[in-house]
């Protein structure tokens, strides 16, 4: 497997909405949920709308089906499986909920390209009803992360720390991918050989803008899926080229030009700029 860690957020990231809402909408309960929006955390208010929902006879089924329906430009599931071909170790890091992303995945055949997903745990109760909770207990717990632009109930920054440490021996190279403003905390985590790729025009695009020097990686911004996945897989070569030339010897340096993976095969290149 490639050195390489591809991490992807997944509302706004994989697919083009936000899950939570998409559900709401289309199972029309979006003025309930807009009442009860200025009286909870996001995370407890999509526990809250399952019961309600639950209540008025909507069924896994029928919240799955929904699910399945979700926008989400062909670029992206190319780009996963491209990425996934060529040895990555990816991964999905998200303030959505286990039920809503791998009904989605396993939709559109992607569950197997991830090696997990990191999220707020669902589970179905006695009743049949789906229940939400947060990733991180913060009624007994608070995650404590001083960022200031995480969820109570999510540090991604945290995660992503433990990822690495769980990560197979040797040092992964990171990709990070996300729109939002949870996604700007690793942001700040990666390093100097890692790339950032925060979506254009959304919050943690705004964010970085405003003190691009915070960050120690690589920014590389994306806005659509065809652009997403030119991105992406250019980085994962551009990362195994120049892994594969550190571990070769000096006078082969020297002497040979570097190796590339285009489409998974060999390629030679001319000198870099």
């Amino acid at each position: 497997m490639a050195g390489i860690v591809v991490v992807f957020d997944f509302d706004k990231t994989i697919i083009d909405v936000d899950s939570d809402n998409w559900v709401v909408d289309n199972l029309g309960a979006t003025e309930l949920f807009d009442r009860l929006l200025p009286t909870m955390p996001w995370n407890t208010l999509m526990d809250t709308m399952m019961g309600e929902l639950h209540a008025q006879g909507k069924t896994l089924a029928d919240i799955a089906e929904v699910l399945k329906a979700a926008p989400l430009d062909p670029h992206v599931p190319a780009a996963i499986k491209a990425a996934y071909a060529l040895g990555c170790d990816l991964r999905v890091l998200s303030d959505a909920n286990l039920f809503f992303i791998e009904a989605i995945l396993e939709h559109h055949g992607l569950r197997g390209c991830f090696t997990e997903v990191n999220t707020n745990p669902s589970h179905i109760d006695a009743d049949g009803r789906l229940r939400i909770a947060p990733y991180h207990d913060f009624r007994s717990a608070p995650h404590g992360c001083g960022v200031g632009t995480c969820p109570p109930n999510m540090c991604k920054g945290q995660v992503l720390d433990r990822i690495l440490r769980e990560a197979s021996a040797g040092r992964k190279r990171v990709i990070y991918l996300g729109d939002g403003r949870g996604d700007y905390c690793p942001s700040l985590r990666l390093g100097r050989e890692d790339f950032m790729m925060p979506r254009r025009g959304y919050p943690v695009w705004d964010l970085i803008r405003e003190n691009p020097a915070l960050l120690q990686a690589e920014v590389h911004p994306w806005g659509d899926g065809a652009e997403m996945e030119e991105t992406l897989l250019r980085l994962v070569r551009r990362a195994l080229v120049e892994d594969q030339s550190a571990l070769l010897p000096l006078d082969c340096k020297l002497e040979s030009l570097p190796v590339a993976v285009q489409d998974g095969m060999p390629m030679a290149l001319g000198v870099k700029n």
